[in-house]
């Protein structure tokens, strides 16, 4: 199944991590827009910078893992 998901976003990992942060933003941008505190207990403001700086590990872990040269 991992082998079709890969083909669909052209063998690419760091297109499939782009769009799936892009669709959990457009989700999260929704319910933040209804509710304001309804994802505040989910992520809580303490933890989203340590969650952007894990977003940027993996996002040049896999942007290397498909570059030889890097």
């Amino acid at each position: 199944m991992w082998k079709r998901i890969k083909r669909f976003f052209k063998d690419s990992e760091t297109i499939f991590w782009a769009r799936l942060q892009t669709a959990l933003g457009i989700v999260a941008a929704a319910l933040t827009y209804v509710d304001p505190s309804l994802l505040q207990p989910i992520i809580p403001a303490q933890y989203f910078p340590w969650l952007l700086v894990a977003n940027g590990i993996i996002t040049e872990y896999l942007r290397r893992r498909r570059e030889d040269g890097l």
